[in-house]
C-alpha cells in the first residue's frame, strides 16, 4: 500500500492532567469522554471532557475516597449511559453521570484491585440481560447483574488450595442470542481462560507463555469470531474462534510487535477486521486481519481444524515517552478515538482512510 493510501493516526486533541489516567472511555451518542484515575493522594479522579471547536472543554470534575481502575458503559442502555467501574478496594459501582453523589449500584467485588471490568447486553449489543464482567487481583472472575444487589450471578475462582494468579483481563463474547453468552479472561502467567456462562463450565483453555494485558473479540453480539490476546515482552496473538480442533484447539497467529509491552487491543467497531494496539513504548499500531481462502480444513482422522489467516500492519505512530495504557473508539464517528497514557495525559485521536480498507 502506497505511503499515501495507508490511513494516518493523527494527534486531534491533547490534554495533560495532573493525575495518573488508568482508564478512558466515550460516552455513547455524544462528543463526550470520561477520564478516569487516581491523584497523588490515593483518592479517585473522574472528569468528564467534551469535544469543542476549541478543544477539550472540562464539564464535569469529580473526586472520590477511592481511585478508579477501570470502567464501561457495556451494559447500560442508550438512554441512561450509566458507567460501570472499578476500584482500588475491589468494588463495582454503577454511575448517573448527571448525579454522582451516589452511586446507582455498588457491591464489593474483590479483595483488592479490581484489575478489569467488561459489560454486555447495553448499548443494543448483544443479546441476553445487561451484566458486568469483573477481574480482580485475588483471581476471580465474576458476573454482575445490577439488578441483583450484593451476590454476583456468577463466580469462576481457583480453589483454595490452588494458586491463585491476577486476573488482568476480561470480555464478553458469543452474545448472539438471548442465552448464549460466554466470558474470557487472561491472567499474569499466560493462561485464557474460555467460560460458557449459559453451561456454567470452562469451554476451552491455553497458555500463551507471558501475561495477558488485553483480550477483546471482534464482536460481542456474533457468534465468536476473532480473539485478539495482547502479552508482556510485545506480542499478541489471533485467535479464529470458529472452529475447535479436540488436540489442538483454535488455530492462532503471533506477531511480535517491539520490545515493550502491548498494553490493549481494540476493534474498529464499523470493521471488525481492522484493530488497533497500544504499545509501552508509547506507541499505537493499526492492524488488519486478512482472512484465509478456507477458514478450516479436514485432518487425516477426518476431524476439523482452523486455518489461520495473515495479519498487516496498516500504520504505527508514537505518540508518547511512556505507555499508551487504554484506548477506545467512538461508535459514533469512524476513526475517532481516545487514549491515555502514563505521562498523565489524554489524547483525542483520528484514523483516516479506514473506508478504503
Amino acid at each position: 500500500m502506497a505511503t499515501l493510501e495507508k490511513p494516518q493516526i493523527i494527534v486531534h486533541l491533547h490534554k495533560d492532567l495532573n493525575y495518573t489516567v488508568y482508564d478512558a472511555k466515550w460516552i455513547p451518542c455524544s462528543a463526550k469522554f470520561v477520564s478516569m484515575g487516581s491523584h497523588p493522594r490515593g483518592t479517585g479522579a473522574l472528569q468528564v471532557y467534551e469535544v469543542c471547536s476549541g478543544g477539550l472543554e472540562l464539564k464535569q470534575e469529580i473526586e472520590k475516597q477511592t481511585s478508579f481502575k477501570c470502567g464501561t458503559f457495556g451494559a447500560s442502555s442508550l438512554q441512561q449511559r450509566q458507567l460501570a467501574t472499578g476500584d482500588f478496594q475491589g468494588k463495582v459501582m454503577t454511575w448517573d453521570l448527571e448525579h454522582w453523589d451516589l452511586p446507582v449500584y455498588a457491591a464489593k467485588a474483590h479483595d483488592g484491585i479490581v484489575n478489569c471490568i467488561d459489560g454486555c447486553g447495553g448499548l443494543g449489543i448483544g443479546g441476553g440481560a445487561p451484566e458486568i464482567v469483573t477481574g480482580g487481583r485475588d483471581g476471580a472472575v465474576k458476573i454482575w447483574d445490577t439488578r441483583q444487589k450484593d451476590t454476583p450471578v456468577a463466580c469462576m475462582e481457583p480453589d483454595e488450595d490452588s494458586t491463585r494468579r491476577d486476573c488482568w483481563s476480561v470480555c464478553f463474547g458469543d452474545s448472539h442470542s438471548d442465552t448464549d453468552r460466554c466470558v474470557a479472561a487472561g491472567y499474569d502467567n499466560g493462561d485464557i481462560k474460555l467460560f460458557d456462562l449459559r453451561s456454567m463450565s470452562l469451554r476451552w483453555e491455553t497458555n500463551v507463555k507471558n501475561g495477558i494485558c488485553s483480550l477483546e473479540f471482534d464482536r460481542k453480539d456474533i457468534q465468536m469470531n476473532k480473539l485478539v490476546a495482547t502479552t508482556l515482552e510485545g506480542r499478541f496473538t489471533v485467535f479464529d474462534m470458529r472452529t475447535h480442533h479436540p488436540k489442538k484447539g483454535y488455530a492462532s497467529v503471533t506477531e511480535k510487535v517491539k520490545q515493550a509491552t502491548v498494553w490493549c487491543c481494540r476493534h474498529l467497531p464499523q470493521n471488525r477486521d481492522v484493530f488497533m494496539t497500544s504499545g509501552g513504548n508509547g506507541s499505537l499500531n493499526l492492524w488488519k486481519y486478512s482472512y484465509p481462502p478456507k477458514r478450516q480444513e479436514v485432518d487425516d482422522n477426518g476431524v476439523a481444524e482452523g486455518v489461520m489467516g495473515s495479519v498487516d500492519l496498516l500504520q504505527n505512530v508514537t505518540l508518547s515517552t511512556q505507555p499508551i495504557s487504554t484506548f477506545d473508539w467512538s461508535r459514533d464517528k469512524e476513526g475517532l478515538a481516545v487514549c491515555s497514557s502514563f505521562d498523565q495525559s489524554v489524547r483525542v485521536v483520528i484514523v483516516t482512510k479506514l473506508k478504503r480498507l
